[in-house]
């Protein structure tokens, strides 16, 4: 970022918290980077505490703690419209002057306040340490002051750090083992002491400093703020009265989830069908340009059959992505969590699980990585395990092609089609799986108590287009930039491999099963059969190891390879739902594999990607290879029971 006079900044957003006596990871990592604790991250020189304006009093618990850190800050008042249509008034300069700090009002999802923020960050000044603001007894401050200084001469600790380092001290039952480990037996001695000192002057020192905070907070909020009656109940809380009902909570959600899925397959055609004769038209291009030969075959079956098998699905993403973007920005999500508390609790978690699970419908590493606000370690190490059983957007073009392939376009008592609803079906296949497996782990060997779940509510409001927008921007980049590289060389490759070595006559499907890929699929067959695939089915399976969207991509190269002409470049579909066993000439792709080969995809891991995640949020090899194996064994597990029990009914085969 540059300001208005050309200074450069670069600008670190830390995760949010409340506090900063760090409960979970996340809440560390802003902790430590705050206190100058992290290798290789300097201190920052400024620091911008954002807070919502409609919760003041809440908010300057961090504040107080910031400001004693001698941190040059800015506390920018966010969310002035909420507060203001709550009835809230705020004195920003009363507020300035109690704290001595800028404080900017803003709303930030018009922009407003920017200029004045920039502003503030080109005038700040440094801030040398302050009179202790919140009053504490005189025998907890001087036992406190004296543990700083210690630590200061011994540790060689600035200040700041020592104050923080001797309150956490104080303000914990014993020391930890970490403790132990980390300052001098004197520094040790001399805390015991303190804390038998001031244990029998009758101080409760684990919420003594906590109140002293909090005491001031209410009172400086108290001065600065006030409030209008409202005269009645909030829209919001009329609101939440039906949208998190016990019963009606429920209806309504998945309500919302079966429209989303809906508008997913019907919205989604037009352009849908734009892209496709685009890329046909450009391998037709293609075919009247080049003449004929290995290159030519290279351009079209390889490269722009693979790509464009992947690419054209990127509508049906970007529906899905504007929709969730629409339902968190208009608060709904929070509410989500909320009614699934009661569900998640049932299986030995709370609400909060289920934030990163919502988050693993768009991809299962941020997922993943949000289980950093989690305090509880089993319940992170939980909800890290079932996490990438959430339907990603990698596997929204694999259902898609299934589901165009072998399941009719009919309709559903008059209102939903049979393919949004297979759909459907698929997403909530996952959330049961997840609930499931983590209720199995809770009760075995991650048992541990129920958390208390304890969540904030923002106000409904409504979103931000351009927000969702640049979300769904950025998530279109994303699938592009991977298409074009990650996909455009794999197809590149499978193309090859489809492709050699030559085999002089016969078919084309000959020729594809004589080559190194046909080989391959055919050596995993015994396997893969009993589930109701084929080895080019076991190609694909193979293939989207790497990333589950793959198998689009490697289903348009084969088909393309075995097609052996060059009449058009994209019809996937067609070719799929024409594909016959050879030993039976019955379809290859019917209702039934089409059903069972989605199962597989929804509980197995299929993304190398979210292995790599997995053994970085867990420092090892253990959890991830222990995820990999039971997410393998069970998705070949069902998928066998399914095809079995189906075959055994006379439902298809």
């Amino acid at each position: 970022m540059v300001l208005e006079d050309g200074t450069p900044w670069s600008v670190l957003d830390l995760p949010g918290t409340y506090s900063l006596l760090a409960n979970s990871p996340d809440e560390r990592i802003t902790t430590e980077i705050l206190l100058g604790q992290v290798r290789h991250t300097p201190r920052p020189s400024v620091a911008i505490c954002v807070v919502d304006a409609s919760a003041l009093e809440r908010s300057l618990y961090l504040v107080s703690q910031l400001i004693d850190q001698e941190l040059p800050l800015i506390l920018a008042l966010n969310m002035m419209d909420v507060a203001r249509r709550g009835g809230i008034r705020i004195d920003v300069r009363s507020l300035a002057r109690d704290l001595g700090i800028p404080v900017v009002p803003m709303i930030a999802s018009r922009g407003e306040g920017i200029p004045e923020l920039r502003r503030s960050l080109m005038a700040v000044q440094p801030r040398t340490l302050q009179p202790l603001q919140w009053p504490l007894p005189e025998p907890v401050l001087r036992e406190w002051e004296e543990l700083a200084g210690m630590l200061q001469k011994q540790h060689h600790m600035p200040p700041p750090m020592a104050f923080h380092e001797a309150m956490v001290l104080l303000s914990r039952p014993d020391p930890t083992a970490q403790d132990v480990g980390r300052f001098a037996p004197a520094i040790l001695q001399h805390l015991a002491a303190d804390h038998q000192k001031l244990d029998f002057l009758g101080y409760n020192r684990q919420v003594l400093m906590l109140e002293a905070r909090q005491n001031w907070s209410r009172d400086l909020a108290g001065r600065a703020a006030s409030r209008t009656p409202s005269g009645g109940t909030s829209i919001s809380d009329r609101i939440d009265r039906v949208v998190t009902h016990r019963t009606w909570g429920f209806v309504i959600f998945f309500a919302l989830m079966a429209i989303l899925f809906q508008a997913i397959f019907s919205w989604a055609q037009i352009p849908m069908g734009m892209i496709g004769r685009g890329f046909d038209w450009i391998g037709h291009q293609i075919v009247m340009v080049m003449p004929p030969g290995e290159l030519r075959d290279l351009m079209v079956d390889g490269a722009l059959a693979g790509v464009a098998a992947v690419v054209l699905f990127l509508p049906q993403i970007l529906f899905l992505f504007l929709f969730l973007g629409l339902l968190e920005d208009t608060g709904y999500m929070t509410r989500a969590a909320f009614i699934m508390d009661r569900t998640m609790r049932r299986i030995g978690l709370h609400g909060k699980s289920f934030i990163p699970l919502l988050g693993s419908f768009a991809c299962a590493i941020p997922g993943i990585m949000a289980t950093r606000t989690m305090e509880n370690s089993r319940d992170r190490l939980a909800t890290m395990l079932v996490a990438p059983f959430m339907s990603c957007s990698a596997r929204l073009p694999v259902y898609a092609l299934l589901i165009a392939a072998t399941i009719p376009a009919s309709q559903v008592f008059g209102i939903l089609s049979l393919p949004a609803l297979t759909l459907f079906a698929m997403y909530a296949l996952g959330l049961a799986a997840a609930v499931l497996v983590a209720w199995i782990f809770k009760k075995t060997f991650l048992r541990g108590t129920i958390p208390v779940f304890i969540m904030e509510m923002p106000p409904y409001r409504l979103p931000s287009l351009k927000s969702v927008l640049l979300q769904m921007g950025e998530r279109a980049w994303v699938f592009l930039k991977r298409a074009g590289t990650i996909i455009l060389g794999a197809s590149i490759i499978l193309w090859f491999l489809a492709t050699y070595p030559k085999m002089d006559g016969g078919t084309p499907s000959e020729k594809l099963q004589q080559s190194f890929a046909g080989r391959a699929g055919r050596a995993i067959e015994p396997i893969i059969a009993p589930l109701g695939f084929d080895w080019k089915i076991g190609i694909g399976l193979i293939s989207s190891l790497l990333q589950r969207e793959m198998f689009v991509s490697t289903m348009g190269t084969i088909y393309n390879v075995q097609r052996g002409d060059d009449s058009g470049s994209v019809a996937l579909r067609e070719r799929m739902q024409n594909d016959t066993r050879p030993d039976t000439g019955r379809r290859l792709f019917t209702p039934l594999t089409g059903i069972c080969l989605m199962i597989y995809y929804v509980l197995a891991m299929q993304c190398l990607s979210t292995v790599a995640i997995m053994r970085r949020e867990t420092n090892g090899w253990k959890w991830p290879l222990i995820q990999v194996g039971y997410m393998t064994a069970l998705a070949y597990g069902v998928t066998f029971a399914v095809y079995r029990g189906a075959i055994w009914l006379g439902l298809g085969g």
